[in-house]
């Protein structure tokens, strides 16, 4: 697992990453929402020279069922070159990969057959409640000193606190909850981190019964899902200061911090108003030693024939965009937020985060759309632009449609399908859909796809403690 050198696909800083050679594989995780078949990585040829270009050409069954694999990530990356906590010589080289249902963590290996991932360590429910008090793995991400784990719910079942665990990097074991002083804090989500400055911020969903069959009504339109977003002193492990965005402002997401270690702001993404159904972007900035958060995008409702909605939608006649996924590029210019409900993933320059710009906007599926792909005009498609990744030197974008299961069934009762999309994008702005690449349907043998990884790192990937 150790290296005599770093590992090459660490970057000391944003500008390094952003110059390193294109991904030539991405990692797919699929899942089965019947929990018949075993969930899979797949793995997909991104080398636009190579014959299979867009293709599945790699499969790893996993042992058991009903995991509904989530948010997975890589065991190390470039935050192993911080010098608070150095680890240059681990290797990024291993998949960790939750499963959301079942509480269960894979550990995949890449190395010996990069398209064709071995699994070398099973992590049960137990160990994770046991030793860290939690249940329901979302997030990974990797840090200096370990592992990153956020996780949904408690050990001891369906309820909170949700928090944080932290895996060893080496053995891959559970060592223990990451938080020393949570305060107040309870639901859990995304975070992520400055790590320049010993700032973690996290995000706020549901618990585990909150979710798990889909958005319960009653708890939206009485606020009860997370509308805060808490910053922690991340070597004390303490929670320093809580923002709340207002509870109409429902889910309060995915967090995407500058890449740049010398910024200190960050986007969040909001997933729904109970005021109109709009969906909205929120920025994070330090102001007089203390954190401010504030609304810098607005996305409405579209109003839509009853007729046409699900039956959670038809009392309204709109469809809600339903912001699930964010993702900023590596050069901190460009920021994707995937609007799953109406079927769009719009592009925004953000080089100020003040004020954004909007440059550029792509539509596919959508719960009314159903907008095809331009290489199957004839397939109305379901879901929307779901899950973002974008490439290390920002050019390639990448979108699947797959949410969580019982969201899926309850915004697309028909079916939700399964597809990944490229997209191409213009050093000034404006994307384009890569007709070559669109690995969908039963090339995904009857699961759904939802995170997808690139080989070498990604955007969402990879933390850097050296300016460019």
């Amino acid at each position: 697992m150790t290296r005599w050198t770093p590992d090459p696909t660490f970057y000391p800083s944003p500008g390094d990453a952003a110059g390193a050679p294109a991904e030539k594989l991405a990692y797919v995780a699929a899942f089965d929402r019947a929990a018949e078949k075993p969930d899979a990585i797949a793995v997909i040829d991104t080398d636009h020279a190579s014959e299979t270009y867009g293709r599945v050409v790699g499969w790893t069954d996993l042992p058991h069922t009903g995991d509904e694999l989530h948010h997975f990530g890589w065991n190390a990356c470039s935050s192993a070159l911080c010098p608070t906590a150095p680890h240059p010589h681990v290797e990024r080289r291993y998949l960790i990969v939750p499963g959301l249902r079942s509480s269960r963590i894979y550990v995949l290996d890449t190395k010996a057959d990069p398209r064709s991932p071995t699994l070398v360590k099973e992590i049960p429910a137990s160990a994770l409640a046991d030793k860290a008090g939690y249940s329901r793995p979302h997030t990974i991400h990797c840090g200096p000193d370990g592992i990153y784990v956020s996780a949904l719910g408690a050990g001891s079942g369906d309820g909170g606190p949700g928090g944080i665990a932290v895996l060893d990097h080496t053995t891959f074991d559970v060592r223990g909850s990451w938080e020393a002083d949570r305060g107040d804090q309870f639901l859990a989500y995304d975070f992520w981190w400055h790590l320049t400055r010993d700032v973690l911020v996290s995000s706020e969903w549901g618990t585990p019964d909150m979710i798990e069959d889909g958005v319960n009504p009653e708890l939206l339109l009485g606020r009860k899902y997370g509308h805060r977003i808490h910053f922690w002193d991340l070597a004390k492990r303490t929670l320093v200061q809580s923002v709340d965005l207002g509870d109409q402002y429902q889910m309060a997401l995915e967090l995407r911090p500058a890449h740049d270690p010398s910024k200190e702001y960050g986007f969040l993404g909001v997933v729904i108003s109970v005021e109109d159904l709009s969906a909205s972007v929120w920025v994070w900035h330090r102001e007089g030693g203390e954190f401010q958060v504030q609304k810098i995008i607005d996305i409405p409702a579209e109003p839509a024939d009853p007729d046409l909605l699900p039956p959670a939608l038809k009392p309204f006649g709109a469809v809600p965009p339903l912001v699930t996924d964010i993702d900023l590029s590596v050069d901190d210019k460009f920021l994707y937020v995937s609007a799953w409900g109406t079927g769009e993933l719009k592009q925004y320059d953000v080089s100020d985060p003040f004020h954004p710009v909007e440059t550029g906007s792509i539509r596919l599926g959508g719960i009314v759309g159903r907008v095809a792909h331009p290489s199957f005009p004839s397939e109305r498609l379901a879901g929307g632009p779901q899950m973002v990744e974008v490439s290390r030197d920002g050019k390639r974008v990448y979108v699947s449609n797959s949410l969580y299961g019982s969201w899926d069934d309850q915004f697309y009762p028909d079916g939700v399908g399964a597809w990944l999309a490229k997209i191409d994008v213009a050093a000034e702005g404006g994307m384009a859909l890569d007709p070559r690449f669109f690995p969908h349907g039963d090339e995904f043998r009857g699961r759904r796809v939802h995170q997808t990884r690139l080989q070498g790192g990604d955007a969402s990937s990879d933390s850097y403690c050296f300016p460019s």
